[in-house]
């Protein structure tokens, strides 16, 4: 998944090469972010150590701290990033994700999208949205989530776009996904359908 004009720094570099702080910052970056979803994803964030990490990533200790502070902000910079990525997909991206689609087409497109992401970074989703009550509603990722169902609510003609709005996002919580998957014992795609077809039916009028 492309994640914009930083890729191309990957490439640089080699004999007689001049790499400024910024460019090797970004590089080491993207390889401890990579480095942490991998350990986290096979060891649970829990387990991990910031110095496994570092070895993984092949980068010193010390620039994790510097970087990140402490494991919770290495894990929550990671969520941060991929939502990042989301979202430059849901704005700019090609259809139907991005715009160019009927609004309908979107908004399942942004749930089947947004519920990959979801059990993809579960963990961290609940450690992010389960932090304080009322926390998933306070992020700002959550904000621009709500607002992109709302307004596409609106354009397909849906009545009361708003409350529509945060019905989808609470079945996408990732407390719902948590339960749906671990509890219940169900596949992403049979969420992702039921979910899909959930937001179908809201966006009719």
């Amino acid at each position: 998944m492309s994640t914009g004009p930083p890729l191309p720094l990957h490439g640089q570099g080699g004999a007689g090469a001049s790499r400024s702080p910024r460019v090797d910052a970004v590089r080491n970056r993207g390889k401890v972010l990579d480095a942490a979803e991998r350990l986290f994803a096979r060891d649970g964030v829990e387990r991990v150590t910031m110095q496994a990490v570092a070895k993984e990533a092949g980068v010193g200790v010390g620039t994790l701290y510097r970087g990140f502070g402490d494991k919770a902000g290495l894990a929550m910079a990671l969520l941060g990033e991929r939502e990042r990525q989301f979202q430059e997909l849901m704005i700019s991206g090609p259809p139907p994700l991005g715009p160019g689609a009927e609004p309908a087409e979107r908004l399942t497109a942004f749930v089947a999208g947004y519920a990959e992401l979801v059990a993809e970074q579960l963990e961290l989703v609940l450690l992010s949205q389960t932090a304080a009550p009322g926390a998933r509603f306070r992020s700002g990722a959550h904000a621009l989530w709500r607002t992109h169902c709302r307004h596409l609510l609106g354009l397909a003609g849906a009545p009361s776009p708003e409350l529509r709005a945060d019905a989808l996002l609470a079945a996408l919580s990732g407390e719902m996904i948590a339960h749906w998957m671990t509890e219940q014992d169900r596949d992403l795609a049979e969420i992702t359908e039921a979910l899909v077809g959930m937001a179908r039916a809201l966006s009719s009028k």
